[in-house]
């Protein structure tokens, strides 16, 4: 793929080097990461309001135990990202 984009790069005077590489793949994990995130706050969101219409009365540790999963997921998000960012600059 990426001799697909040689010429079209050389052209234009611009040639993709180690670093341009190492950005991309940078930027191509961020957004797997961001995807995964989603995905999986999503469906803790899902499952907590599906188990809150089943037990009302248990809605208000539910929402707490949601919260707290949903900020440790947060939490391994931002330090994935901070190691992506930190490859950026090594």
């Amino acid at each position: 793929m990426l001799d697909l984009a040689l010429p079209l790069l050389a052209e234009s005077g611009n040639l993709i080097d180690d670093k341009g590489v190492i950005l991309a793949a940078g930027c191509f994990a961020v957004g797997i990461i961001v995807i995964g995130v989603g995905l999986g706050i999503g469906k803790l969101a899902g499952n907590a309001v599906e188990s809150i219409s089943r037990q009302p009365e248990a809605g208000g540790r539910i929402v707490s135990a949601m919260l707290i999963a949903a900020s440790l997921i947060e939490g391994v998000a931002f330090f994935a990202i901070v190691v992506c960012i930190i490859a950026f600059f090594i």
